[in-house]
């Protein structure tokens, strides 16, 4: 597995050297434009889920233990959970954005029926996962309810009910910009109120902040270490953003607004980046000082990271009913919110009965690039090679998300 992830690592980091050579200046348009701010809502709140907001404070103490992973004795916790989520690993997502928005429009690989069976299995598995995840984490962030360790009956019904808004909000695109933009501000909201009650309210010198801050800088001074999978949990990261890319692509293809191929590049790798870079400082600075986030402060990013899970699923719910003609127009609101409720919770199930793996996605996800560079090379080098932008008909008019159902 070690051997196949790294081989679809140099082939995307190749893959985006090629496109910025030929296609570097191109302006893209996507199907739906909005405009420069809001794309970057949907691509920050769609393309992160809970893990986001529920991982680090679990992770940090494991990154400090060198004796135990003295892989990790290069960089500091922060720097390292910084590089598990931020900048390089965004180029995923540039990647099949670009393709699904210029070249998959000439190529129609993933109109193939196989492949479009193969890309929404990805699609489906990787919604539930997203489900599982933040059913395994609420009894670390939410003691109160139970034992701290174990899932009890409540947390499902979080679940089922995050999964259930998902579903309900995919039944009309329109939703989209309102969620992504507000989980963006929720997000925000939820920063300055974990920083003010550390700094501005608490006992800790603003200076830790900024130090903190400063400490991610070995990220970059090591970027080179993130390249490649440190150890078999960096793996699962990158296995997991795998899995993710080949669906946030889809979706956010969508919504380009005429930024050239550099400018969405530098918009994906920069701006989610930076609240990334604030919150885990942010929260670094809780895991050293030792600051409880009992209470309140629990309850508040558990609502942030359920917003986050809705978010992610109602875009990626959209995807899938859309790829399968599962769509409302098709079957009538109910029974496509009752069809896809079941079927995400009995997937959910699957992964917390550890039935299902996300390497397994991101593997075949890799293969799915693979394949479909062999048939570029076999049967449509040509066509690719004559691609100028995107298709024609996309065209930069930012209405036009509010009439379309």
């Amino acid at each position: 597995m070690t051997i196949w992830l790294n081989a679809g690592i140099i082939f995307t980091l190749l893959a985006i050297v090629a496109i910025l050579i030929k296609w570097g200046n191109v302006r893209v348009v996507g199907v739906t434009p909005v405009r420069t701010f809001t794309f970057i809502a949907i691509l920050f709140t769609s393309g992160l889920d809970v893990g986001l907001i529920m991982f680090p404070l679990t992770e940090f103490a494991g990154y400090a233990d060198i004796k135990a992973s003295p892989e990790y004795a290069f960089a500091n916790p922060l720097s390292i959970e910084f590089g598990y989520w931020g900048f390089l690993i965004w180029g995923f997502y540039f990647l099949t954005c670009f393709y699904f928005c210029v070249i998959e429009p000439k190529v129609k690989f993933f109109e193939i029926p196989w492949v479009k069976f193969l890309n929404n299995v990805v699609i489906i598995g990787t919604c539930a996962f997203t489900a599982y995840l933040l059913l395994s984490n609420l009894p670390w962030y939410l003691p109160e309810l139970g034992d701290g360790s174990n899932v009890i009956p409540e947390f499902y019904l979080i679940v089922l009910a995050a999964i259930c808004f998902a579903v309900y909000s995919s039944t009309d695109i329109k939703y989209v910009r309102f969620l992504s933009i507000a989980t963006t501000w929720l997000f925000i909201a939820l920063i300055g109120f974990m920083w003010a009650d550390a700094f501005l309210f608490g006992d800790s010198e603003l200076s830790a902040f900024t130090k903190n801050i400063g400490l991610i800088g070995n990220y970059f001074a090591n970027i080179n270490e993130f390249v490649l999978p440190l150890n078999d949990y960096h793996e699962f990261y990158l296995f997991w953003w795998f899995a993710w890319s080949i669906m946030i692509g889809q979706f956010t293809s969508r919504f380009v607004g005429g930024l050239k191929t550099y400018q969405v590049l530098g918009a994906m790798l920069i701006f989610p980046s930076i609240p990334i870079a604030i919150w885990f400082s942010v929260l670094y600075h809780y895991h050293e000082a030792g600051i409880p986030t009992a209470g309140i402060k629990n309850f508040a990013m558990v609502f942030v990271g359920i917003v986050f899970v809705i978010n992610s699923l109602d875009s990626l719910i959209r995807l899938y009913t859309d790829n399968l003609n599962l769509t409302v127009k098709r079957f009538g609101k109910f029974k496509y919110i009752a069809m896809n409720v079941v079927a995400l919770s009995l997937l959910t199930l699957l992964f917390k009965l550890e039935f299902l793996q996300i390497q397994w996605v991101g593997a075949l996800v890799i293969g799915l690039f693979f394949i479909c560079i062999g048939f570029i090379a076999y049967s449509k080098l040509k066509t690719v090679s004559n691609i100028e932008g995107s298709p024609k008909a996309n065209k930069i008019d930012y209405t036009k998300i509010e009439t379309i159902s």
